[in-house]
């Protein structure tokens, strides 16, 4: 199969205004995420709830470990969601053991740290895996270092695009560290579809392939915005209520418009696959051009295994604070499940 390039640049929402340049992720504690969960362990039940604070380790790092500690295959190691590896991170992890087998609870943290350096927050029990989605959001405090601008000014940039963007809200786009390193999780995601190249493990496989559906993702967001459609309801979208969740189809575009611009509803992004909802009118027109330009169709996409959803397409800003350091900018903000802080850094960094 002849070597292709993936484009992965994905335009500003704030464009025209200047970012203030500068680096993340200096330190781990350059770059603090905490989980919200979307509920609280119960206290019975044979999972193990185990939270844990780590810095330089994967997600999946975590997840073998434990399974290893406890002796348990993998697939009984649940989380909610994937973290950054160059990160302070908290996050919850269950383990399924069976009631039969559950020790003293300070005797599993102790277990945990004897084996790797982590801090274990706590260790409740509850009755099911925690799987991916089980979480509201996270929230994060960032530094940027290295800003050669004066402070005030610095400050001025942040707060001027802050502002543009709880008008506009955030495109939700797949953050860079979905794509691998040079992007090679996305051409092997997209060889895995094409069946010039496969891979034995399952979670490999699933990583690899989703990687490339999220490439999809970004570029329907891409062509969203660059069509002028991303400040605007289509006929035809499916749209989801911010406040319940709830899913309906754009009949009557006229009538959703305001409530799009009161930031009651969002259009939603279409995660290509098997079971995905598609769309109809001109939204569906372009969801169906972007699987045309990538020479890509659904067939392909649900025999690798993609089953497809649909995404939130526009992140609102509720909760954001900036504050002018001594030798950096500090930046405190919540994002929902699914969105990814490196999206709202580059929109203020104006770097990629």
């Amino acid at each position: 199969m002849e070597h292709r390039e993936f484009n992965l640049k994905t335009p500003f929402i704030t464009t025209g205004l200047e970012g203030i340049g500068g680096k993340i992720k200096q330190a781990y504690e350059d770059f603090v995420v905490e989980e919200v969960p979307l509920y609280e362990p119960s206290g019975d039940g044979e999972h193990l709830y185990v939270n844990i604070t780590r810095e330089g380790m994967t997600t999946r790092d975590i997840q073998e470990k434990l399974a290893e500690i406890f002796d348990v295959d993998i697939e009984k190691v649940g989380c909610a969601g994937m973290k950054d590896k160059q990160s302070r991170a908290t996050q919850t992890f269950s383990v399924q053991i069976g009631k039969a087998e559950l020790e003293e609870l300070a005797e599993v943290e102790d277990k945990i740290k004897e084996v790797f350096p982590v801090d274990v927050n706590w260790v409740r029990t509850h009755n099911n895996k925690l799987k991916p989605g089980h979480l509201i959001g996270n929230r994060f405090t960032i530094k940027i270092r290295q800003i050669s601008l004066e402070p005030i000014i610095a400050l001025e940039r942040t707060r001027a695009i802050i502002a543009k963007l709880k008008e506009t809200g955030l495109p939700n786009f797949y953050g860079p560290q979905r794509f691998g390193i040079g992007n090679e999780n996305v051409r092997k995601g997209h060889e895995i579809i094409k069946g010039v190249y496969s891979i034995h493990d399952k979670w490999l496989h699933r990583l690899l392939v989703s990687s490339y559906q999220s490439y999809l993702c970004n570029r329907y967001l891409a062509k969203r915005i660059e069509s002028g459609n991303f400040d605007k309801i289509l006929e035809g979208d499916i749209a989801k209520k911010y406040d319940t969740g709830g899913l309906f189809e754009v009949i009557d575009q006229a009538a959703e418009q305001p409530r799009y611009e009161s930031k009651e509803i969002s259009f939603t992004a279409p995660i290509y696959g098997a079971k995905m909802t598609g769309t109809k009118g001109p939204s569906g027109k372009l969801e169906a051009q972007v699987l045309k330009d990538e020479g890509m169709t659904i067939d392909e996409l649900s025999k690798a295994g993609a089953n497809g959803t649909r995404r939130l397409g526009r992140v609102l800003l509720t909760e954001i604070q900036e504050e002018m350091k001594e030798d950096h900018l500090e930046l405190k903000f919540f994002l929902p499940k699914g969105a990814f802080a490196t999206i709202l850094l580059r929109e203020i960094m104006k770097v990629e």
